[in-house]
């Protein structure tokens, strides 16, 4: 056990650094030099879903450059209002898997609760950018309805934390989800997926690991890294902590184009995943959310790159092309 040292009365540094986020596109351009043209489209994509970005991923993105990739996958673009047909605000079916208020039943054996709808930074391509998160709050009675949901399928043996992103809530809430699912029977595992340890590596301090390797439970955390760049050094040493305590660590990109849709950049995020204790797992389609149409790739060009990742890297730095289709029984391999 890893004793907790911070005082009680001392708010977190990871709880600063998140509270002094980048909310404002006129910030945002005027931090990375950019055109000041972009502000009209910004300001109103971000009506629609707003911007956040914390200030240490910000210190990643080299200024003026509108193309990078690491700004492309935040900065809220005019092709976010265009109607695309075939783009929805629900595209893998999370309304029909609601199986209670926060939680998801889509898969044998596993279920995702919805622990939150705040995450540390707003990904332009969100697959939920649209969800009611509103009606996914986990209240005293409607945790009580999860737990006897769970605790009445014994064929549910993992548990997903999912939202927005579990690793903003507090150490104390985080704290009280793992005491109550320690407590069914059946449960073997939990999964977290989370972006914070990428965009805001100060989270993952003392009082996060205590909490975590607290648990009786075997513990995943899937990362959500998209791009080499954002595996930095203070992101290595976060995910370092994280596998000391036994937590496995493994990653899911989405494949973006202007993002990561080139050999070169796949193949070097794998390399560096691999270098950080994380083994690639996912390599997703885009899903199809409205307002993301623009970082769309076609499965055919995918099938083609994630071939030639195939003559480039082992095996085991390969991941897997999925696509996730609504009511389908699993993610859907491609290649």
């Amino acid at each position: 056990m890893i004793a907790r040292t911070a005082p009680r009365c001392q708010i977190p540094g990871w709880q600063r650094a998140l509270a002094e986020a980048v909310t404002d596109p006129a910030e945002l351009l005027k931090v990375l030099q950019l055109d000041p043209g972009l502000l009209p489209a910004a300001e109103r994509a971000a009506a629609l879903f707003g911007l956040r970005v914390p200030r240490s991923y910000l210190r990643r993105i080299p200024k003026g450059d509108p193309d990078d990739p690491l700004l492309r996958q935040v900065l809220p673009l005019g092709a976010e209002l265009l109607a695309v047909p075939g783009f929805g605000p629900d595209p893998v079916g999370d309304a029909a898997a609601t199986a209670r208020p926060g939680l998801l039943h889509k898969y044998h054996g596993r279920a995702l609760l919805i622990t939150t709808g705040a995450c540390a930074v707003h990904c332009r391509y969100c697959f939920r950018r649209q969800f009611p998160y509103g009606e996914s709050r986990l209240g005293h009675e409607q945790w009580r309805q999860i737990l006897d949901y769970l605790e009445a399928d014994p064929e549910i043996d993992e548990v997903i934390l999912s939202g927005g992103d579990p690793l903003v809530l507090s150490d104390r809430r985080l704290a009280e989800l793992v005491e109550s699912l320690n407590a069914v029977a059946q449960l073997k595992r939990l999964r977290i997926h989370s972006r914070v340890p990428l965009v805001l590596p100060e989270r993952i301090d003392r009082d996060l690991l205590a909490t975590l390797a607290d648990s009786r439970l075997r513990q995943v955390l899937v990362l959500h890294a998209n791009h080499p760049r954002e595996l930095d050094a203070e992101v290595a040493n976060a995910l370092a902590a994280l596998r000391d305590v036994g937590i496995e660590l493994l990653n899911q990109s989405v494949l973006l184009a202007g993002v990561n849709d080139r050999v070169a950049t796949l193949a070097e995020l794998s390399e560096r995943l691999f270098d950080c204790g994380v083994l690639p797992y996912y390599l997703h389609l885009l899903d199809r959310v409205q307002g993301a149409a623009h970082f769309e790739v076609d499965e055919t060009k995918a099938k083609a790159l994630v071939r030639t990742l195939r003559e480039r890297l082992p095996g085991y730095l390969v991941p897997r092309l999925v696509r996730e289709q609504a009511g389908a029984a699993s993610k859907t391999p491609l290649i």
